[in-house]
Parts: C-alpha cells; sequence; structure tokens
C-alpha cells in the first residue's frame, strides 16, 4: 500500500470513530462508548474516550485539521465530568489514564478547564493510597506501577516513589531475581508487561531513574532478571510463557506474541532499560532478540483459530505495528515487517459508507466475528493512531507520537531524555 492509501484507511477509521461518539450532556462534552452498541460512554484509558484523545491530537497534528483539535477539547469536558464518579485510580482503567489524556489537551490546546481536571483527578489518587496500593491489582494495567508512571509523567515525582517503593516490601524472591503477585490471592505470576513482572520492571526504572532511587532501579533489574531467565527461545530468541503456573489454561494461550503478554511488550521494557543505564548492550541484544522471535512468530497469520485473532493495540496486530515503527526509527531494519502488518490491518478492515472499523474475533464464539470497538486496546483509536505514525514515518517525519504513550520509549534518536519527551512530558 502506498502511504496516501494507508491514510486515506486512517480517516475513514477516524470518520467512523467519531460518528460513535456520544453527547455527554449540556457542557458539549463527547464521550466514547467501548462498542456503539453499548448505552453509556467509558472514560477509560484502556478502552474508552482517554484512550481516543490521544488519536484526535496525533490526527490533528498529522492533517492541521482542527475539527479533530475540536473533538479533542469536547472529549476533554467529557472526560471532565467522569473525574469525581469514575471509581478507580489506575492508569488504564481509571483517574490516572484519564489525567494524562486531560493534561495532554491542556498542554497542546491550551485548555485550562481540562489542566484543572487532570489536576483535581490526580489530587484524588493521591488521597485513595492506603499507604500499599489503591485496589485489588497491583501491576501496570490496574495498580501501582501505573499510577507510579503517570504521577512522574505529570511531575508528581513525590506521587511516583510513593506508588514504586511498596514493591520493595511484596516482592517474592525467585532464584534468578524478584517477582510479584499481581492481585490477592492469584496463585499464578505473571511476567509481562500488562500484568507482570516486566510491567512493575518499567515502572521501578523509570520513576527510580528519573528520581535518583537507585534502590528502585535495582529492584527493577531483580525483576527482569527474574523474566529473562526464564526464556524459552534459545540464545537468538526471547519466549517466555503467560504465567507460572499457566493462569486459566482453558482460556489463556501458553504463549502470547502481542504487547501484553509477549516479546512484543518486552521489548519495549528492555528499550526502556538500555536508555537509562550505563551498559546498553544487553539491554539492545535482549529488544534484538524479541524483534527475532517476534517475526519468526507467524504473526499476523491466522495460523489456527485462537492464534492472532486480534487487530488491536494492546493484544493484536497494531501493537507490533507500534514495536515495527519504534524498529524503523531507531535501527532501520522494521519497514518489511511493518510494511507486512499494514496490508494485514487493511485486509481485515470493514469498508462502507460509515467508515472503517475493525472486528476481532473469538472462535469459541458463534458468531465468531467480535463487534468493532472505538478505543486504544482493541478498538479505531489504537489502530488508527499507529497507522498515522506508520505514514508519517514513511514520508521522513518525526517518529514521535503526539501523545508519549507512558509505557514505551520515546525513539532515541529523538528523545531529549527517555522518559520525559521533550516539553513537560506529557505531550511534544
Amino acid at each position: 500500500m502506498t502511504s496516501d492509501e494507508v491514510e486515506a484507511l486512517a480517516v475513514d477509521g477516524l470518520r467512523w470513530l467519531l460518528a460513535a461518539a456520544r453527547d455527554t450532556g449540556d457542557d458539549g462534552g463527547l464521550g466514547w462508548p467501548v462498542r456503539p452498541s453499548d448505552d453509556e460512554a467509558d472514560p477509560m484509558l484502556y478502552h474508552g474516550t482517554a484512550g481516543v484523545v490521544p488519536v484526535l491530537l496525533e490526527a490533528w497534528r498529522h492533517f492541521g485539521d482542527d475539527s479533530y483539535a475540536d473533538a479533542a477539547l469536547r472529549a476533554a469536558r467529557g472526560l471532565a465530568g467522569s473525574v469525581e464518579s469514575h471509581e478507580d485510580d489506575s492508569l488504564y482503567f481509571g483517574r490516572t489514564g484519564m489525567a494524562l489524556a486531560l493534561r495532554a489537551v491542556h498542554d497542546d490546546l491550551g485548555d485550562t478547564a481540562a489542566g484543572a481536571a487532570a489536576n483535581r483527578a490526580l489530587e484524588l489518587v493521591r488521597s485513595r493510597f492506603d499507604g500499599t496500593r489503591w485496589g485489588e491489582l497491583f501491576e501496570l494495567m490496574g495498580g501501582n506501577a501505573g499510577i507510579g508512571l503517570g504521577a512522574l509523567l505529570t511531575g508528581q515525582e513525590d506521587l511516583a516513589v510513593q506508588a514504586m517503593e511498596p514493591y520493595a516490601r511484596t516482592a517474592e524472591q525467585t532464584p534468578a531475581g524478584a517477582q510479584w503477585q499481581h492481585r490477592p490471592g492469584a496463585p499464578a505470576r505473571m511476567h509481562h508487561i500488562s500484568h507482570g513482572t516486566l510491567g512493575i520492571v518499567y515502572g521501578l526504572a523509570a520513576v527510580g531513574h528519573a528520581t535518583g532511587r537507585k534502590d528502585l532501579v535495582e529492584l527493577a533489574l531483580a525483576g527482569a532478571a527474574d523474566v529473562v531467565s526464564r526464556n524459552e527461545d534459545g540464545p537468538d530468541g526471547f519466549l517466555v510463557p503467560h504465567s507460572d503456573p499457566h493462569h486459566r489454561p482453558d482460556v489463556v494461550e501458553r504463549y502470547n506474541y502481542g504487547w501484553c503478554h509477549g516479546p512484543t511488550g518486552d521489548a519495549q521494557v528492555f528499550r526502556l532499560l538500555r536508555d537509562l543505564l550505563g551498559d546498553p548492550t544487553p539491554w539492545s541484544s535482549l529488544a534484538d532478540r524479541c524483534w527475532h522471535t517476534v517475526t519468526h512468530s507467524g504473526v499476523p497469520r491466522r495460523l489456527r483459530p485462537g492464534f492472532w485473532d486480534n487487530n488491536g493495540r494492546c493484544c493484536g496486530t497494531a501493537g507490533v505495528l507500534a514495536l515495527a515503527c519504534d524498529r524503523i526509527a531507531e535501527q532501520g531494519d522494521g519497514h518489511g515487517f511493518a510494511r507486512l502488518l499494514v496490508a494485514d490491518l487493511a485486509a481485515h478492515a470493514t469498508r462502507d459508507a460509515d467508515g472503517v472499523r475493525w472486528s476481532n474475533v473469538e472462535h469459541r464464539a458463534t458468531p465468531s466475528d467480535l463487534e468493532a470497538e472505538t478505543g486504544w486496546a482493541m478498538g479505531n483509536a489504537g489502530i488508527v493512531r499507529e497507522l498515522l505514525r506508520y505514514v508519517r514515518i514513511g514520508r521522513g517525519g518525526d517518529p514521535a507520537y503526539a501523545f508519549a504513550w507512558p509505557d514505551q520509549p520515546v525513539p532515541r534518536t529523538q528523545a531529549t531524555d527517555p522518559i520525559r519527551p521533550a516539553g513537560d512530558g506529557v505531550a511534544s
């Protein structure tokens, strides 16, 4: 596909996404439901309104079209109305992620009301800490590690440290390093970025480096060592099981390849450690090994029922495209695989008069095609954001995003600081 064709696909994806928005009330705000058939808008970064804001800012910067900025401003009004009522405080499911989206609208578009709402959201997050955690989950997506990253990116370093310190007293020593229980009573220990050890490693390393807390960095290294010791793909690759003991083996594959529980996400952690630590060589090698495994896995082909049935950013093709574009930006070796991923996204797109959307597959259900989603994790927002970046990189543009995702390092050819991108750390 030409750059123009990919760009046109993204435009039609944006058109479908904007049509799915809901008015949130008399304030003129907008909100997005997870699926168009849902009754209410969802504020979450993971699959709701906060996760739509980044692609709106991306589209505004990419096209220079103020209609996308206007939609982002209205989305911020909708999010501001949810700050008090939403019950979760985490990065992907709660107020911390909402605060990041609101702060980005403030910084990029000058909306002081959005900035005030972001501050209020983080005040509430701070007030709800019980001394160890914020809720049941205790990892990156729903727990302390994600809250620490969000606090760091908004300049609240004391809150970031407060979020990460409990990992020192809850670490479980292993023969190779350390691991953590992701929720109380869970027998399995997960290893990857979304709910497992490497997500905690990312938070510990980022916060520890930024605040001069060497103890947190050392704890991050212990967690990374545990996961590295579990590699089952030899000296050239990197593939670690989803969890030990295997969590829900009737539902969850033992090995995954996406951002959430596979080498795609693992590589992002190793990229961060490469940028932060004095000796980048071992971490660069591990990131290369992750890339080797992903590119030799069969992705994005649907090799069997249950293998690679997702197009999205969290568990599917768009998340791998994000890493491929990082490879292009930093090493120049991801072009061919990126083209393959983009062609696959185009082949799986549903196109009609409403625009373009993507449906994921659940092979155990009838019908197996799931309803298209709007958000970052499984839907249009996450996919379109990666397509726009792919086009921009292909045309020689800036490989950094308009909104720096908390757990994806800015390409080092562009970064002034591996933790905080240019500007104030929320948006470039």
